[in-house]
C-alpha cells in the first residue's frame, strides 16, 4: 500500500476547503443572477453574500468588491493607462513595479513596455523605498498620474513588503497604489479601512477556494479603470459577462474560513519553523532566503548549494512530497527565479519553496525530513566521489 503524500505547495494552490466545495456544489443549479424572477434573485443573493464575505476578509465595503476570473485578470484590468473618475477620463501615465513582483504584474498589464519602470529590491527582497521615491519624484505629472503596483507578500520567499511605507511615498507623489495581496490574504491581517492601498488583488484558490475566480477590492468607488471585459453591465459595469456563480460562492466560503483561520497562524509558523530547522540540520550550508526580515508564517524558500532546484524537486516528488522550485505560474515550466535574480543572489541553481497551511501535520513534516535526508545523503556521496 502506497504511503500518503505530503502536500507542501499551498502558495501554488491551497487544497479546496470542504466549506468551499459544498458552496460550489450548492450553487451549480442556481439560475442566472441577472434574472428578475425569484430564482434569479436567489442566485443574486448568493453572489452578494459571497461579496460580503470577501470584503470582510480585508475589512472593505462589499460594494467595492469586483469579481474577476482570477488574479491575473484583476491585475491586467487595474494596470491600465485609461481610467475614469465618474464620467471624466483619467490618465495613468506610467507604471512602477517591483523587480520581484509576480509575472502578471511585471508584464505591465495594458501599459506598453516603455511606460513601465521596474524598481529594485534589497538582498532580503524588500522593495527599495529610496529608489521608488526617486523614480516618482521624476515622474512628469503633466502626462498623467503615476500608478504603482507592489505585492504585499512575495509568492516565492514569503517576504512581506512595507506596504504602508510604500503608500506614504505614493500618496506624496499624487499616485495610485495597487497591491497584489494574493499570497497575503488569509495569512496576515489586511485592512482596507485604514490608509493602505487604493486597490487589492485577491485570488480564491490561494485561500482554499475554487480556481478560476478572483477579485479587485477598491478602497473607494470614485475611480476605476476602463473595463477589460465590457459587456452587459455585470459587476456595476466593471466586468461584463454572466457571473461564475458557483466559483463566487466557493470563494465566499473560503474567505470566511480564511478570516477565521488567522487566529491559527502561529501554529502554522511553528510547523514552518520546524521545517526550517530540519533544513539547517541536514544541509549545513543551506541558504534560506528572506530569513532576516518579516515573512509569511507558512513559507520558506531555500537553496541546497550544488544541487539544482528542479533536480531536488523531482527527488522530493518521488519521495511523496509536493513542493515547488519557485513559482508555479508559468504553465508548469521550471526555470530560473526572477525573484532570486532581483535579490542579487544569482539564479544558477534556483531554490525550493515549501508552503504550508493549517492542515499540514507533524507527519507531513516528518515525511519532509526523510525525503531531505535522502537528498542530503546522495549529495554527500557525490561530494566524496568528486
Amino acid at each position: 500500500m502506497a504511503e500518503p503524500r505530503a502536500y507542501l505547495d499551498y502558495n501554488a494552490s491551497a487544497p479546496l476547503l470542504p466549506a468551499a466545495r459544498s458552496a460550489v456544489v450548492a450553487a451549480l443549479d442556481a439560475a442566472n443572477p441577472s434574472s428578475v424572477h425569484a430564482e434569479g434573485r436567489a442566485a443574486r443573493r448568493l453572489i452578494e453574500d459571497a461579496r460580503r464575505d470577501v470584503a470582510a476578509l480585508v475589512n472593505a465595503k462589499p460594494d467595492h468588491v469586483i469579481f474577476t476570473s482570477g488574479a491575473t485578470e484583476a491585475a491586467v484590468a487595474l494596470l491600465s493607462p485609461d481610467w475614469r473618475m465618474g464620467r471624466a477620463a483619467l490618465r495613468m501615465a506610467h507604471l512602477y513595479v517591483s523587480e520581484a513582483d509576480h509575472p502578471c504584474v511585471l508584464n505591465g498589464g495594458r501599459f506598453v513596455r516603455e511606460k513601465v519602470t521596474r524598481i529594485g529590491v534589497t538582498s532580503d527582497g524588500i522593495v527599495d523605498l529610496d529608489a521608488l521615491a526617486l523614480a516618482l519624484a521624476s515622474h512628469d505629472k503633466a502626462e498623467g498620474l503615476p500608478l504603482v503596483a507592489i505585492h504585499a507578500a512575495n509568492n516565492e520567499t514569503g517576504v512581506i513588503q512595507p506596504v504602508a511605507e510604500v503608500a506614504v511615498i505614493v500618496k506624496a507623489a499624487g499616485g495610485v497604489l495597487v497591491v497584489d495581496a494574493v499570497q497575503a490574504a488569509g495569512r496576515i491581517p489586511l485592512d482596507m479601512s485604514v490608509p493602505y492601498a487604493d486597490y487589492l488583488i485577491l485570488s480564491s484558490h490561494k485561500i482554499g477556494g475554487p480556481k478560476g475566480i478572483g477579485a479587485i477590492v477598491a478602497a473607494s468607488d470614485l475611480m476605476m479603470p476602463l473595463p477589460l471585459v465590457p459587456g452587459g453591465g455585470q459587476e456595476k459595469g466593471h466586468r461584463g459577462g454572466t457571473e461564475n456563480l458557483a466559483a463566487i460562492a466557493g470563494f465566499g466560503a473560503a474567505a470566511r474560513e480564511a478570516l477565521a483561520g488567522l487566529r491559527d497562524i502561529e501554529a502554522v509558523r511553528q510547523r514552518r519553523d520546524a521545517i526550517e530547522a530540519i533544513v539547517t540540520e541536514l544541509v549545513l550550508d543551506a541558504e534560506i532566503f528572506g530569513k532576516r526580515v518579516e515573512r509569511l508564517a507558512n513559507t520558506t524558500f531555500f537553496a541546497i548549494p550544488g544541487t539544482k532546484a528542479e533536480t531536488a524537486q523531482i527527488a522530493f516528488d518521488l519521495a511523496g512530497i509536493a513542493l515547488s522550485a519557485g513559482s508555479a505560474c508559468s504553465s508548469g515550466k521550471v526555470g530560473p527565479s526572477h525573484v532570486l535574480k532581483a535579490m542579487g543572489h544569482g539564479e544558477e541553481g534556483g531554490a525550493l519553496r515549501v508552503s504550508i497551511g493549517a492542515a499540514t501535520t507533524a507527519e507531513d513534516v516528518e515525511r519532509f525530513r526523510k525525503a531531505l535526508a535522502g537528498i542530503a545523503a546522495r549529495r554527500a556521496a557525490r561530494e566524496r566521489a568528486a
